[in-house]
């Protein structure tokens, strides 16, 4: 049990730092404390440290330097998806809890070993996989977990973008992030939609990746982060998969940045039970997120609005932001010793589809578990 301020280091300050998790930190002066930044480009942990951090914190441009400063208590890992591995296993060796930002990591082999490592250390970890606290989401796994909607056999994870390529850092640099679309959003859906039904245990998975408007000048046209490189993008554009569980469910997983299509569906799901359905509807397409539960009742078919927009759930003053509630429950489960509402088994499942589609499509066969 903590009886002072969490220690907090940063690896990575790029734009998800700076964006979603140091002004999140920030709002919690009183369980912790930001005294480490740590960035290649040295230029921009300083500036960090500078704007967000403690009036003694410092910068370093090595993380296994930073690792060595026993203060800090937590790591938060932001780094391009193929140097998530790394990264992790040498804060669980330095003693450090570790909160990693999706995917856990790009490849089996290297979730593998950050799991072992976690598991050695003894420490807390968690993935970010911060939808899960959006207050839609949040009602929908309440129902799933009240059997509301019954036993789900068949459910969509929708991640699509009809142009919403991101023209920032490496989103296109294979080597550096290991895949496109399908790693960098699908894994939010696929995230979602397997906490809804509470359904770790995948037998099958068929994939299809394809590399088809990347490469094209006249498609980037209307990309909603201004036009891309064609040049430079070495990632797929869009990836589909059928994964079929164990207990005979089947999911379908939906991802692109690019698409010729009317409807942009992103860190959604679709869920179909015996007794009822749901869908969340959040993307481009959608002026707001919200949640529909539809069943039949009273003779006749009917559908459930549930809307974030207007409603008294919350006090004011209290921020409702995901970013917020993530960073807000991590911390306290450190503080209080209980478990984070992202397990890292539950992320590790999700890494082992992914990379399964991959695969599938690479070879052209189905992958069995």
């Amino acid at each position: 049990m903590f009886m002072e301020k969490l220690k907090i280091g940063i690896v990575g300050c790029g734009g998800n730092a700076i964006v979603k998790h140091l002004p999140a930190l920030m709002k919690l002066p009183d369980i912790c404390e930001i005294v480490a930044f740590c960035d290649i480009a040295k230029d921009k942990a300083y500036n960090a440290a500078k704007k967000f951090g403690s009036s003694d914190a410092k910068a370093y441009s090595d993380y296994f330097e930073m690792f060595q400063n026993k203060s800090i208590d937590v790591v938060y890992i932001l780094l391009p998806n193929v140097m998530h591995c790394p990264a992790t296993v040498a804060a669980f060796e330095a003693g450090k809890h570790v909160m990693c930002e999706k995917p856990m990591a790009h490849t089996v082999a290297d979730a593998q070993l950050m799991m072992n490592a976690w598991k050695k250390s003894g420490k807390q970890f968690t993935i970010g996989y911060q939808n899960r606290f959006r207050p839609e989401v949040q009602a929908l796994y309440r129902a799933c977990k009240a059997d509301e909607l019954g036993d789900i056999y068949f459910a969509k994870a929708h991640a699509i973008r009809r142009r919403g390529v991101p023209t920032w850092g490496v989103f296109t640099n294979k080597a550096l992030q290991g895949g496109g679309p399908l790693i960098d959003i699908g894994t939010h859906a696929l995230d979602l939609t397997l906490w809804m039904m509470d359904n770790y245990e995948p037998e099958s998975v068929t994939g299809s990746v394809y590399y088809k408007l990347g490469n094209l000048l006249q498609a980037t046209e209307g990309n909603v982060f201004g036009p891309w490189d064609p040049g430079t993008f070495e990632v797929e554009d869009s990836a589909f998969g059928m994964i079929k569980m164990k207990n005979g469910a089947t999911i379908i997983l939906e991802a692109s940045w690019a698409l010729n299509i009317l409807d942009s569906k992103e860190e959604a799901t679709t869920l179909c039970g015996t007794k009822a359905g749901a869908e969340i509807r959040s993307g481009m397409s959608y002026k707001k997120d919200e949640l529909i539960i539809n069943r039949g009742h009273l003779g006749h078919l009917v559908e459930e609005y549930i809307s974030t927009t207007g409603t008294v759930a919350y006090s004011d003053g209290v921020s409702t932001d995901p970013g917020f509630l993530e960073t807000k429950q991590w911390l306290e489960a450190i503080i209080n010793g209980t478990k984070p509402l992202v397990d890292p088994e539950q992320a590790f499942v999700v890494t082992q589809i992914l990379e399964a589609i991959y695969e599938s499509a690479e070879t052209g066969k189905t992958v069995y578990f």
